[in-house]
């Protein structure tokens, strides 16, 4: 039976009306609820899969051009995991309209492997009724995803770039590395800064970031790989 309730809810929610509520219908449907075993969010989960994907790719690769392949495949597999996508369902709402079987529990929440295919399912439904229409997609994506890429980012780089620089400077150079701004632009609200590292007098190439801290750390790992540090190593760690 729909809930139309919980499809008003969810169009709220992602700011999308929906032509054919059905689609939308089985996005919100677990296997477990499921009146037919066609209709529910899995084969939704599989297309907005690949939707998710292609949008997180086209926004690390716009915000990040300096950066090479490796990067840029680290972040995008952190913004399309299951945690990332599990958080991003349950902040906004969605885990609270999806509609399951009487054996699955919501006792502490949703499974995380259900909470992230809801929003995949989400994306898929999204992209199959407006036929493709991407820039709908990424309007209702990126500011949930935004905040969550921040985080990504700024905790990539704390647990590599600068404590890495800090500890090789110190053992090879008997020093610490010094940051620098070098110039800044923007409004108040929405600064970005160029920095650049220094070990005692060896001054490394710049970096810009929209936050010191990560323009600290953008640094940091220019110096590193200018000083041969192998960085696919320390990621994969």
């Amino acid at each position: 039976m729909v809930d139309v309730e919980s499809l008003k809810n969810c169009q709220a929610i992602i700011g999308y009306s929906f032509k054919d509520a059905t689609i939308l219908d089985a996005a919100l449907t677990h296997s477990s609820a499921a009146a037919h075993r066609l209709h529910n969010y899995e084969r939704l989960e599989f297309l907005g899969d690949a939707v998710l994907g292609l949008l997180i790719c086209e926004h690390v690769f716009n915000l990040f051009p300096d950066r090479r392949e490796g990067d840029l495949t680290i972040l995008k597999a952190a913004a399309v995991s299951r945690k990332t996508c599990a958080r991003i369902s349950d902040k906004i709402g969605l885990t609270a309209l999806v509609r399951v079987g009487p054996g699955m529990n919501r006792t502490g929440g949703l499974p995380v492997s259900v909470a992230a295919g809801l929003l995949e399912a989400i994306l898929g439904a999204m992209y199959l009724d407006s036929g493709g229409d991407l820039k709908t997609i990424r309007k209702f994506l990126m500011p949930a995803m935004n905040e969550h890429l921040r985080e990504i980012i700024n905790n990539q780089h704390d647990q590599n770039y600068k404590s890495i620089l800090q500890q090789h400077a110190q053992r090879e150079f008997g020093t610490t590395p010094v940051y620098h701004v070098q110039a800044e632009t923007g409004l108040d609200h929405d600064k970005s800064f160029q920095i650049y590292v220094a070990i005692g007098e060896r001054q490394f190439e710049s970096r810009w970031g929209n936050s010191k801290k990560l323009a600290e750390q953008l640094a940091a790992k220019c110096a590193l790989e200018t000083l041969g540090i192998n960085l696919h190593e320390l990621n994969a760690e």
